[in-house]
């Protein structure tokens, strides 16, 4: 589905008007400033009002709150992040819904000046929303929305990418071109690892993760080995089909196993990817214990939360092992980086940018409009896990409902 999915959003240019979407339509229609702050202005008349923190790419996300009858007033503030001050006096004294970024503390301070305000919704543009204290919101009746289903291939390629740019030393060797210091091919020069038949241990099983495993297994025969608290079935047999099909062209059988404890999955694997959630039980779970549980000359990947690694214990971890290396998408300060990780050239470092597929991030901006202004007409929760239809297809055949509502069971919305 997802194939297609991103097949329809490269042909939506030339087949908007079949989607019921006007340019004229989404345009900015003012620019103003609010309480303070530079924005920009869709549908000026809308009786209610929604702002938006950060500027969102995509169209499709703006008719949307546009036909709830919303006033959209967009942050052009050249802060990269808002602080909350800033927020609370964007806010206002009246505004009906807000669409934040994962980079914003949302807790007591900002709901409470949402609720005052008369708010009746917030969404996180993100899937995960380790910045947002969900009781708080539930506290104040607000529904908090977040944008599931459209990142998983996105971030598990860049998770991928983070692997092979590490393994094979790609950054390091584009460096020393533009540097000017390559005088010609030498044998020893940038020798990193090969990945083919060797074993890839994936930390968090869920989509994302899967998506990883299937990459690895799939296009370099890796064998797999995972630690969830669930068993994943769905994986485990499709690696142990994919080995019968591989099997069958005379290939070598790959393996599948669940493993007890994540230590059993360090000290056996070639590649560790992170795909876990962060909570307060895998808050570093990555230390310096368990980095030294991993092979020498493992490769490290982490397109989940920076602070699943203790930052610190791995820039020391890197500095002595220098055949070790480390792909990294997501920092313990973001977007601060702990003294020492930039100098190690065993550490490719991306910012934040797992996401960053112009089809899922217009596609988390559309989700993340659709909770708010399903919230704000009384629509019910969708209540399936394909959330396609809202992000692709005609205007007029989006489901009805908030696509996704984390905590829509605490305050009793009704479902579809």
């Amino acid at each position: 589905m997802n194939r297609i999915a991103r097949a329809l959003y490269r042909t939506a240019a030339s087949t908007r008007q079949n989607l019921g979407l006007s340019v004229q339509s989404v345009r900015s229609m003012a620019t103003e400033t609010v309480n303070g702050i530079p924005v920009e202005v869709v549908n000026p008349e809308g009786a209610k009002r929604v702002i938006v923190t950060k500027n969102l790419p995509g169209d499709r996300w703006k008719q949307i709150l546009a036909s709830a009858g919303c006033r959209v007033e967009i942050s052009q503030s050249p802060e990269t992040i808002l602080d909350n001050a800033t927020i609370v006096k964007f806010i206002g004294n009246s505004c009906d819904g807000v669409i934040g970024q994962l980079t914003e503390d949302w807790g007591s301070e900002l709901f409470e000046a949402l609720k005052k305000a008369g708010g009746r919704a917030f969404s996180n543009y993100a899937v995960g929303y380790n910045n947002v204290v969900v009781p708080e919101a539930t506290a104040r009746g607000i529904p908090v929305g977040n944008t599931p289903g459209v990142l998983t291939e996105t971030t598990a390629e860049l998770a991928a990418a983070l692997t092979f740019a590490a393994a094979r030393r790609v950054v390091e060797g584009d460096s020393f071109m533009r540097a000017e210091k390559y005088k010609g091919w030498l044998p020893t020069l940038f020798v990193g690892n090969l990945l083919q038949g060797k074993t890839v241990g994936i930390i968090g099983a869920g989509r994302i993760g899967t998506a990883y495993a299937r990459m690895m297994v799939e296009g370099h025969k890796m064998n797999l080995v995972y630690y969830d608290p669930f068993e994943n079935k769905f994986l485990e047999e499709y690696v142990k089909d994919y080995s019968k099909l591989v099997q069958s062209k005379g290939g070598d059988e790959i393996t599948v196993t669940r493993c007890g404890t994540v230590e059993e999955v360090l000290k056996v694997s070639d590649v560790v990817s992170l795909h876990c959630n962060l909570d307060e039980n895998t808050k570093h779970l990555i230390n310096e214990e368990k980095l030294n549980m991993m092979k020498s000359n493992a490769v490290l990947v982490n397109a989940a939360r920076g602070p699943v690694i203790d930052e610190v214990a791995l820039v020391a971890h890197l500095k002595k092992n220098p055949e070790f290396r480390v792909g990294l998408d997501v920092f313990e300060d973001e977007p601060l980086m702990k003294p020492g990780l930039k100098e190690c050239e065993n550490a490719v470092i991306v910012p934040h940018i797992a996401s960053a597929t112009q089809w899922t991030r217009s596609g988390m901006a559309t989700l993340a409009a659709s909770n708010v202004a399903a919230i704000l007409q009384d629509y019910p929760v969708w209540n399936k896990p394909d959330v396609l239809g809202f992000v692709d297809g005609p205007f007029e055949s989006i489901p009805k409902a908030a696509p996704s509502i984390v905590n829509a069971k605490e305050l009793n919305l009704k479902m579809s």
